[in-house]
């Protein structure tokens, strides 16, 4: 017999999950038959996005960047630029610092990409319904060839990563390792995926590497679907959740959203990257504090590709913010403000156009109208 874990807070039978460690649950003969049909759209467009990193026609890894002269990102959107540490660094010095923030950032998303593909592949081994089974196995695939894009830019750029963050590298270990399908569909398909959408729509409209903002444009067709898959999962669940569930999921979210909004990119982390410009890493912690106040952060967040203005839009738009905890989201963004917006997400006219791009290429006869066609559950 099954066994369902505890607290897995599944009342969608798409979602019906049972422990990693219950491979006899899958071979159940009536299970083979019993298939949502809500994700088979997403499935049947997987080919209208492919794309290989390893092939120079969709990708060149060899094409050059001054990486000593010029921005790889808008020095506009540097935090560290916007406080005192900017008075202290001749241009040289800012162009080594901005460049090497977004080694740290693209070394995170890296990570992040390789925790998307672990955490995938974990749904696998839960999820029963063979249309979510098959699913997960295609965003496995995809998630595998972003490891692989991102691997071969770094390597480009700066030859290796920098090592995982401890905010991150946490949130990722709890994330890929819980037996519990809402943990890993909200916070890998909706905190991680928002944050990675944000960043990616950010590096794709300010950056300065024509190779980078390819890259990101690629891993946005793929990413889009990710995002649209928890979509659908809170359409079907969070509506009909008791409230002690609705609870518990909504200050998971936000005990979440305070963890990355303070400690993603804290100085403390990349001390190494200061000593490089000749700055303490303490006293550059002590500029971002300064700088840091919630009337700053507000500002920031008026970006609409605001890592963190996207990642509290998807949480709102999926329900999990309500007027129970909006006030907490509040003190950094205008809540009505977003409550207007539409759901279309910031990535999603980038993802639309490279879509059509690899259709193109691909020699694709479909015809693609939109993201939100083709997720749309029914």
């Amino acid at each position: 017999m099954s066994k369902k874990p505890e607290n897995n807070i599944t009342v969608d039978s798409a979602y019906a999950a049972v422990a990693p460690d219950d491979f006899a649950a899958m071979l159940e003969i009536d299970r083979y038959g019993n298939r949502s049909t809500a994700f088979d759209k997403i499935i049947s467009a997987t080919h209208d996005h492919f794309w290989d990193p390893l092939d120079s026609k969709y990708i060149d890894f060899t094409t050059p960047f001054d990486m000593e002269n010029e921005y790889l990102l808008e020095p506009s959107m540097n935090m560290e630029l916007r406080t005192a540490i900017g008075d202290k660094l001749d241009e040289k010095q800012k162009i080594k610092l901005v460049n090497m923030n977004v080694h740290w950032s693209l070394s995170s998303i890296l990570h992040g990409e390789q925790g998307a593909l672990a955490l995938s592949a974990s749904l696998c081994h839960i999820l029963k319904d063979p249309g979510a089974q098959e699913y997960a196995a295609n965003q496995t695939r995809e998630e595998a060839r972003h490891v692989t894009g991102f691997t071969n830019y770094i390597k480009a750029r700066w030859g290796k990563p920098v090592p995982v963050g401890p905010a991150l590298g946490n949130l990722l270990q709890d994330l890929v390792l819980s037996p519990l399908v809402w943990k890993k569909l909200i916070g890998m398909q909706m905190l991680v995926e928002g944050l990675a959408m944000g960043a990616f729509a950010t590096f794709y409209k300010f950056g300065n590497d024509p190779l980078l903002t390819k890259l990101m444009q690629l891993t946005m067709t793929d990413e889009a679907f990710h995002h649209k898959f928890g979509k659908i999962w809170a359409d079907r669940t969070i509506p009909n959740l008791a409230e002690p569930e609705r609870i518990q999921i909504e200050d998971w979210a936000w005990e979440v959203f305070q963890v990355l909004l303070f400690n993603l990119g804290s100085p403390e982390q990349k001390k190494w990257m200061y000593a490089e410009v000749g700055l303490d890493w303490e006293w550059v912690q002590g500029a971002f504090v300064e700088a840091m106040t919630d009337v700053n952060i507000r500002e920031d967040m008026r970006e609409s590709t605001n890592i963190f203005r996207v990642l509290i839009k998807t949480l709102l738009k999926a329900g999990i913010i309500t007027d129970r905890t909006s006030a907490n989201y509040a003190a950094f963004i205008d809540m009505q403000e977003l409550h207007e917006e539409g759901d279309r997400m910031v990535g999603d006219d980038i993802a639309e156009e490279g879509i059509r791009f690899l259709q193109g290429l691909n020699g694709s006869t479909n015809k693609f109208i939109s993201l939100d066609s083709v997720t749309a559950a029914e």
